[in-house]
């Protein structure tokens, strides 16, 4: 088998296709050894384990809009490491994700297959461009129908409402002194200073 490298900083070699032939079977093929293994256009990508302040946003994400949507009987939140299966082959692994319970039917066999109502990211230093640019374009080629990116940084979250298929209107930027309310979660309220109250970390 030949060996690729994956598209990360100091990125070790793992068994695989060349870059750009990378499949789903390939993918789920991959060790669970503890990175994250994201699949895009045949492109593996490999992330590693985030930092705490990183860990902590993402808890303060299901404290404050996946258990309130859980509550109300809105749908189902889930953050990584999970398999989301997009359509065309891509296989990501974002920081959160809802499915509304009218669409609970993508979640099955393991994964979830198919587009979520929702997805947040979380930068890392690393995964500045990855984030911004190359999820942005592959999250609305897919019609994914809200998409928010939080950056640590300056305390704020971007938010994308889709204008048409693989176009999301500007971003919209909230920071620590507002409110914010997702079109698929319309019930519920997130202060976005919440997500970093509190902290004991704050290294990225």
């Amino acid at each position: 088998m030949m060996r690729t490298l994956v598209v990360a900083i100091d990125a070790p070699t793992v068994p695989g296709p060349p870059q750009g032939h990378w499949t789903y079977a390939d993918w789920e093929a991959l060790p669970d050894d503890g990175r994250i293994y994201e699949l895009i256009d045949g492109v593996l990508y490999m992330t590693t384990a985030p930092s705490n302040y990183h860990q902590w946003i993402t808890m303060s994400l299901v404290q404050h809009l996946g258990i309130p949507a859980k509550t109300q009987g809105l749908g189902y939140a889930f953050t990584a490491p999970i398999g989301l299966l997009l359509p065309g082959g891509d296989a990501v692994q974002p920081d959160f994700v809802f499915v509304r319970q009218a669409n609970a039917g993508i979640i099955r066999d393991r994964r979830i297959r198919g587009v979520p109502d929702l997805i947040i990211e979380i930068l890392s230093p690393s995964s500045v461009v990855y984030d911004t640019q190359v999820k942005l374009l592959t999250y609305a080629t897919a019609i994914v129908p809200e998409y928010g990116i939080i950056d640590p940084c300056t305390r704020t979250l971007d938010y994308y409402r889709l204008h048409a298929p693989g176009r999301y209107d500007g971003a919209r930027t909230f920071s620590e002194a507002d409110s914010v309310s997702f079109a698929c979660l319309p019930t519920v309220t997130l202060r976005v200073a919440d997500l970093f109250t509190g902290a004991p970390d704050t290294t990225l």
